[in-house]
Protein backbone atom coordinates (compact mmCIF):
# COMPACT_ATOMS: atom_id res chain seq x y z
CA UNK A 1 0.00 0.00 0.00
CA UNK A 2 1.12 3.80 -1.02
CA UNK A 3 0.92 6.83 1.40
CA UNK A 4 -2.92 7.57 1.60
CA UNK A 5 -4.54 10.24 -0.14
CA UNK A 6 -6.41 11.77 2.52
CA UNK A 7 -8.07 14.32 -0.30
CA UNK A 8 -9.52 10.82 -1.59
CA UNK A 9 -10.40 9.08 1.53
CA UNK A 10 -14.67 9.72 1.97
CA UNK A 11 -15.52 11.91 5.00
CA UNK A 12 -18.41 10.49 7.16
CA UNK A 13 -20.78 12.35 8.98
CA UNK A 14 -24.15 11.65 10.42
CA UNK A 15 -24.53 8.68 13.33
CA UNK A 16 -25.71 5.08 13.44
CA UNK A 17 -27.49 6.11 16.95
CA UNK A 18 -31.47 6.63 16.76
CA UNK A 19 -33.15 9.85 17.79
CA UNK A 20 -32.56 12.07 19.35
CA UNK A 21 -28.83 11.09 19.92
CA UNK A 22 -28.36 11.06 16.11
CA UNK A 23 -29.44 15.11 16.30
CA UNK A 24 -26.35 15.21 19.05
CA UNK A 25 -24.00 14.11 16.69
CA UNK A 26 -23.84 17.04 14.70
CA UNK A 27 -20.51 19.16 13.67
CA UNK A 28 -18.75 15.60 14.14
CA UNK A 29 -17.22 14.11 11.69
CA UNK A 30 -14.28 11.59 10.12
CA UNK A 31 -12.33 9.93 8.01
CA UNK A 32 -12.38 6.23 7.99
CA UNK A 33 -8.25 6.01 7.62
CA UNK A 34 -7.54 2.12 8.28
CA UNK A 35 -10.84 1.23 6.09
CA UNK A 36 -8.80 3.32 3.46
CA UNK A 37 -5.91 1.20 3.83
CA UNK A 38 -6.84 -1.94 4.08
CA UNK A 39 -6.80 -2.50 7.60
CA UNK A 40 -8.71 -5.59 8.54
CA UNK A 41 -7.70 -6.23 12.47
CA UNK A 42 -7.83 -2.66 14.16
CA UNK A 43 -9.61 0.59 13.04
CA UNK A 44 -8.06 3.79 12.34
CA UNK A 45 -10.39 7.17 12.35
CA UNK A 46 -9.15 10.66 12.10
CA UNK A 47 -11.99 12.47 13.78
CA UNK A 48 -13.14 15.96 13.58
CA UNK A 49 -15.71 18.14 16.19
CA UNK A 50 -16.41 21.29 15.11
CA UNK A 51 -16.95 24.07 17.92
CA UNK A 52 -19.83 22.71 20.09
CA UNK A 53 -19.64 19.52 18.46
CA UNK A 54 -19.10 15.83 20.76
CA UNK A 55 -17.77 12.96 19.68
CA UNK A 56 -20.47 10.43 20.75
CA UNK A 57 -22.40 9.64 24.00
CA UNK A 58 -20.33 8.23 26.55
CA UNK A 59 -19.58 5.43 26.25
CA UNK A 60 -17.43 2.15 27.05
CA UNK A 61 -17.13 -1.38 24.89
CA UNK A 62 -17.06 -4.51 26.10
CA UNK A 63 -14.64 -6.29 23.47
CA UNK A 64 -12.54 -3.60 21.58
CA UNK A 65 -9.50 -1.64 23.03
CA UNK A 66 -9.70 2.33 21.96
CA UNK A 67 -6.58 4.60 21.98
CA UNK A 68 -7.32 8.34 21.54
CA UNK A 69 -4.44 11.14 20.79
CA UNK A 70 -5.11 14.80 20.05
CA UNK A 71 -3.67 15.86 16.73
CA UNK A 72 -4.90 19.38 16.58
CA UNK A 73 -6.95 21.96 19.00
CA UNK A 74 -8.51 21.69 22.30
CA UNK A 75 -10.70 18.93 23.70
CA UNK A 76 -12.45 18.14 26.95
CA UNK A 77 -12.18 14.46 27.50
CA UNK A 78 -15.02 13.16 29.89
CA UNK A 79 -14.86 9.90 31.72
CA UNK A 80 -16.36 9.00 34.93
CA UNK A 81 -13.24 10.70 36.61
CA UNK A 82 -14.73 14.28 35.47
CA UNK A 83 -13.56 16.33 32.45
CA UNK A 84 -9.41 16.28 31.35
CA UNK A 85 -7.86 18.64 29.26
CA UNK A 86 -6.08 17.31 25.99
CA UNK A 87 -4.33 18.94 23.86
CA UNK A 88 -1.99 18.37 20.30
CA UNK A 89 -0.07 15.34 21.84
CA UNK A 90 -2.25 14.46 24.45
CA UNK A 91 -3.39 10.40 24.53
CA UNK A 92 -5.72 8.34 25.91
CA UNK A 93 -6.25 4.48 26.44
CA UNK A 94 -9.59 2.50 27.29
CA UNK A 95 -8.82 -0.84 28.20
CA UNK A 96 -12.10 -3.42 26.87
CA UNK A 97 -14.50 -4.39 29.60
CA UNK A 98 -13.42 -1.43 31.44
CA UNK A 99 -16.71 0.24 32.11
CA UNK A 100 -15.25 3.94 32.39
CA UNK A 101 -17.46 6.03 29.75
CA UNK A 102 -15.66 8.32 27.67
CA UNK A 103 -16.50 10.91 25.20
CA UNK A 104 -14.38 14.07 23.76
CA UNK A 105 -16.49 17.80 23.51
CA UNK A 106 -15.29 20.33 21.47
CA UNK A 107 -16.27 23.79 24.10
CA UNK A 108 -13.63 25.80 21.95
CA UNK A 109 -14.39 28.43 18.60
CA UNK A 110 -11.91 26.19 16.69
CA UNK A 111 -11.91 22.66 14.69
CA UNK A 112 -10.81 19.78 16.95
CA UNK A 113 -9.28 16.91 15.45
CA UNK A 114 -8.14 13.08 17.30
CA UNK A 115 -6.96 10.14 16.03
CA UNK A 116 -8.61 6.80 17.56
CA UNK A 117 -7.22 3.67 16.82
CA UNK A 118 -9.04 0.57 17.70
CA UNK A 119 -9.48 -3.36 17.97
CA UNK A 120 -12.23 -4.77 15.49
CA UNK A 121 -13.95 -6.92 17.17
CA UNK A 122 -16.21 -9.82 15.51
CA UNK A 123 -18.95 -8.84 17.80
CA UNK A 124 -19.15 -6.19 20.70
CA UNK A 125 -21.40 -4.59 22.75
CA UNK A 126 -20.79 -0.87 23.68
CA UNK A 127 -22.91 1.04 26.68
CA UNK A 128 -23.71 4.19 27.03
CA UNK A 129 -23.32 5.78 30.17
CA UNK A 130 -25.38 8.51 30.53
CA UNK A 131 -28.60 7.18 29.07
CA UNK A 132 -30.34 4.14 28.97
CA UNK A 133 -29.48 2.56 25.47
CA UNK A 134 -26.69 -0.35 24.54
CA UNK A 135 -25.41 -1.28 20.98
CA UNK A 136 -24.60 -4.85 20.41
CA UNK A 137 -22.84 -5.04 16.78
CA UNK A 138 -22.51 -7.68 14.52
CA UNK A 139 -21.69 -8.60 11.08
CA UNK A 140 -21.84 -5.09 10.58
CA UNK A 141 -25.46 -4.52 12.02
CA UNK A 142 -26.28 -2.46 14.75
CA UNK A 143 -29.17 -3.74 17.49
CA UNK A 144 -30.03 -1.05 20.17
CA UNK A 145 -31.32 -1.84 23.25
CA UNK A 146 -32.07 -0.71 26.71
CA UNK A 147 -30.07 -1.88 29.18
CA UNK A 148 -32.38 -4.77 30.49
CA UNK A 149 -32.03 -6.31 27.13
CA UNK A 150 -35.34 -5.27 26.05
CA UNK A 151 -35.92 -3.93 22.31
CA UNK A 152 -34.57 -0.10 21.59
CA UNK A 153 -38.27 1.94 22.19
CA UNK A 154 -36.82 5.59 22.58
CA UNK A 155 -35.28 7.53 25.45
CA UNK A 156 -37.05 6.96 29.06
Amino acid sequence: MTKLDLSKVPVKTGSIYPEPYAAMMAGRSSLRLGDAGGLTQFGVNLVTLQPGAMSSLRHWHLHEDEFVMVTEGALIMVTDAGETAMGPGDCAAFPAGRPDGHHFLNRSDRPACFLVVGTKAPSEVATYSDVDMMVHMSAGRARFTHKDGSDWSGPK
